[in-house]
């Protein structure tokens, strides 16, 4: 079963950086899923230097599934969450990496990681 996200706008930054580096746990939905909208709603308020800390975030669960870390969840609760993203190309980089996640395909999934480091960090 996917759970469809839904961020709290209205969050102070603070929280918001605080989700960023410890997603929410207790629930389907990938925990990338949280980092990618938080970091949207970042960059919609002008926190242009947060790319770092997200592709950071991203990096370290990145490694726990490289690991094989059961607790993490493959569903993609919020597939069409790549449209938030102003910049199409990146958009398309988070979908694709989202996808080999999904499929458990981390060796790909790091590639795109890259490329998406790359652009956003």
């Amino acid at each position: 079963m996917t759970t469809m996200l839904h961020l709290d706008s209205s969050l102070p930054t603070r929280e918001l950086l605080r989700i960023l580096r410890v997603p929410p746990a207790g629930n389907n939905a990938m925990p990338e899923s949280y980092q990618w909208q938080v970091y949207i709603e970042l960059r919609r308020r002008g926190e242009h230097a947060v790319g770092a800390t997200f592709i950071q975030s991203v990096k370290a669960l990145h490694r726990r599934r490289a690991l094989g870390a059961p607790d993490l969840p493959v569903a993609d609760g919020a597939p069409d969450e790549h449209r938030l993203s102003e910049d199409p190309y990146v958009g398309e980089l988070w979908r694709s990496y989202k996808r080999c996640l999904s499929a458990n395909r981390t060796g790909p999934a790091a590639q795109i990681l890259r490329e998406l480091e790359q652009q956003v960090g």
